[in-house]
């Protein structure tokens, strides 16, 4: 599962490169939500899966829904949409273990389930420092004006980076075991309520062509419908910093794909920015090694 999951996580990133240019980001949203709670309401009524019960469950699911689809995918979307690469974008949204485990260890572990320190310790700042050091390492030679990176499309990545974060520590403290796939139908509810105001907005017409349906397709049927699902599961059975700790293996996976699809270049800059970030979220969300009695 975590495999899988990893796999299809990253060509979130290439979809968005490979779809955005025939349509506004937030309204190809929309379009993605709309489709998948059909999916998801079909699926629902032949599986006859359960709701969840109360109305605290479904404010929980649909805070989720808003933290982990809109403010994400929204974030990830425009910053694609604004010139940024899938490579980069991958490379700053995988910064998500590091604030998830710095919060664990800040908050303490009683009420999430997860071993953590009571204070953040010394091994835990030299990988924070490594990693924001090995971001900085890529972002700095492609900020500026007209370039990949400007303040819109970088704002916009780490709004999406706190974004999943906050989503993914909120459903492993708040949301109780249910139904992955009613679950996830309240969550791209509460995502397109939430989106569709902002989509209004957008002016730019969609060209229904072979490129941008088979970008929705895939978006609905495989990150969705299984990716997202597969979230829900990893994090529901699962400790957050073990399942955040996958995502940093999505910027390199990301960059070969862009590479080979788009051409996006991988540089030795680039190169060692990914592995100075990848060494500095391992030191972060590495166990402690036990204390000898």
């Amino acid at each position: 599962m975590p495999a899988v999951f990893v796999l299809i996580w990253s060509t979130g990133f290439i979809v968005a490169k490979f779809g955005l240019p025939y349509a506004p980001p937030l309204t190809f949203l929309v379009l993605r939500y709309a489709f998948s709670i059909a999916c998801f309401l079909v699926w629902i009524r032949f599986s006859r899966a359960r709701w969840p019960r109360g109305r605290q469950q479904w404010l929980h699911l649909a805070a989720t829904g808003v933290l982990m689809h809109a403010g994400y995918l929204g974030g990830v979307w425009v910053a694609v949409k604004g010139g940024m690469g899938s490579g980069l974008a991958a490379l700053i949204v995988g910064l998500q273990p590091v604030l998830t485990a710095l919060w664990l260890s800040w908050a303490g572990s009683s009420s999430l389930s997860t071993p953590s320190q009571a204070q953040v310790t010394p091994r835990q700042w030299a990988g924070l420092g490594l990693g924001l050091g090995g971001l900085l390492l890529v972002v700095a030679r492609k900020f500026g004006s007209g370039s990949e990176v400007t303040a819109l499309t970088l704002g916009c990545a780490v709004f999406a980076l706190f974004s999943i974060t906050v989503g993914t520590l909120y459903q492993k403290h708040f949301v109780q075991p249910t139904d992955v796939r009613s679950a996830n139908a309240i969550q791209l509810a509460a995502a397109l309520l939430v989106t569709l105001p902002f989509a209004f907005m957008e002016t730019e017409a969609i060209v229904w062509n072979a490129e941008f349906m088979g970008s929705m397709a895939w978006s609905v049927l495989a990150l969705t419908l299984g990716g997202s699902s597969l979230l829900y599961l990893l994090i529901q059975r699962g400790a957050a910093t073990s399942v955040t700790s996958l995502l940093y293996l999505v910027p390199p996976t990301t960059a070969v794909m862009a590479w080979l699809l788009f051409g996006e270049s991988i540089t030795l800059a680039t190169v060692a920015g990914t592995a100075l970030t990848a060494l500095g979220v391992s030191l972060v969300v590495r166990p402690a090694k036990p204390q000898a009695a």
